[in-house]
């Protein structure tokens, strides 16, 4: 099999353009963190008691939003659902992170550790430290208990560790990833949002905009130098990965625990237009992108669609 170096790389191209430079990108991104890095601990003030009348997410955001049940719940009721659908995100953003500071391991065990490409890998393992560690407290200040996925994906994700090839592991980070970082970005400027709140978000968008950098620029190189057969596998993996992302999204222990009948609260959801625009106007920005770049194509394309976050 013949080898791409990163010299023919730079001669290659993809519907976007002119692939970057591996070194020089991870040297842009390195110099960013170094100005630009957040030790949430020091950064944020914890101690201060949570604000009365103000939401733990925006309203427009919660999953129940304009349905019928919605307009049957009292404002107290609506801002505990906002108080555990925070907690169940930042569980989930906990799940992902760590199933990306794996995957990213993965991908730097046989390149030069002395490369600015594996330099920045660390700087965001280390980043994705402080970001689950710092959910993890949002959480517990929030007095909410953690949500976890289910079971069944919590042990799929293990099979995704062991097999996902480099493509698929930056494919989900995306996915991981943008979605979340359109909500935040909705969140940290809203006024009606917790101070913490609202300050978490702004650390975490923040440092993930480098993250999303990294990931888009590297799974461009690997849709243009991968072979055909992992190509593939990637458009179906990370079809499977949206459809999975969708399901865990928000779990709905969330309605129980906040005096709703669970059954009534999900269908409502699923049958609810204004949650579909929400979410496929999270995923536009990533969907437009994978299209370009030729990942959504064939059966991975039909597992979009079926997730909901495709149009």
């Amino acid at each position: 099999m013949t080898t791409v170096t990163d010299r023919d790389v730079q001669l290659l191209r993809d519907a976007l353009g002119p692939l970057r430079d591996r070194e020089q990108v991870a040297a842009r991104l390195l110099e960013s963190s170094a100005k630009h890095s957040f030790d949430p601990d020091k950064e944020l003030d914890w101690e201060s008691p949570i604000e009365e009348g103000k939401w733990f997410w925006p309203p427009e955001l919660v999953s129940l939003y304009d349905t019928p049940l919605w307009r049957q719940m009292s404002q107290e009721q609506r801002m505990d659902l906002a108080r555990h659908e925070a907690a169940s995100l930042a569980s989930l953003g906990i799940w992902f992170e760590i199933i990306l500071m794996q995957l990213l391991v993965r991908h730097i065990y046989d390149k030069s550790v002395t490369s600015n490409h594996v330099r920045y890998a660390l700087t965001e393992i280390a980043d994705e430290c402080r970001h689950s560690m710092m959910f993890a407290r949002m959480i517990q200040k929030g007095g909410t208990p953690s949500y976890r996925v289910p079971r069944v994906y919590h042990n799929m994700a293990r099979v995704l560790k062991t097999v996902s090839t480099t493509p698929g592991s930056f494919a989900a980070t995306l996915l991981g990833e943008e979605i979340l970082d359109w909500m935040q970005r909705l969140t940290f400027p809203d006024e009606r949002v917790q101070t913490l709140v609202r300050g978490v978000t702004r650390i975490h968008v923040v440092e993930e905009s480098r993250h999303v950098r990294y990931a888009r620029e590297e799974l461009r190189r690997q849709m243009v130098t991968a072979p055909r057969w992992e190509q593939e596998f990637t458009r179906l993996s990370c079809g499977e990965a949206a459809r999975v992302f969708s399901v865990c999204f928000i779990n709905p222990q969330v309605y129980e625990n906040v005096g709703l009948d669970r059954r009534r609260a999900v269908a409502q959801v699923k049958a609810s237009g204004h949650r579909r625009e929400v979410m496929q106007t999270g995923a536009r920005r990533l969907t437009d992108f994978l299209d370009d770049i030729g990942v959504l194509r064939g059966a991975g394309r039909r597992l979009w669609k079926s997730s909901g976050l495709l149009a």
